[in-house]
């Protein structure tokens, strides 16, 4: 009998090896809370050998994706052309 609690199992979206896999997989972790895909990273900067692991709810693994895709495809461009229009609006509500 099935409850649906598979949909809530976690499923790994994005992993990154090396001395930037950290950093790369916090900016994942970043493009989805931006998303509002909740995620949760794992690794160990004390154990450098292994991967860095962003992971989603199986529910929302084809969104993550595709989100994950999107921002590939836009480059640090489109991340600069955000934070200055962050930037803008913060400026502008004080």
């Amino acid at each position: 009998m099935e409850d649906g609690t598979t949909d809530l199992d976690l499923v790994a979206v994005f992993q990154a090896n090396g001395t930037s896999g950290e950093m790369a997989a916090m900016g994942v972790s970043t493009v989805l809370d931006a998303s509002g895909i909740e995620n949760f990273v794992s690794g160990s900067s004390q154990m450098p050998n292994l991967p860095y692991t962003v992971m989603v709810a199986r529910d929302h693994e084809e969104r993550a994706l595709a989100v994950i895709a999107d921002a590939e495809l836009a480059g640090p461009a489109a991340a600069d052309e955000a934070e200055k229009a962050f930037e803008a609006e913060a400026a502008g509500s004080l």
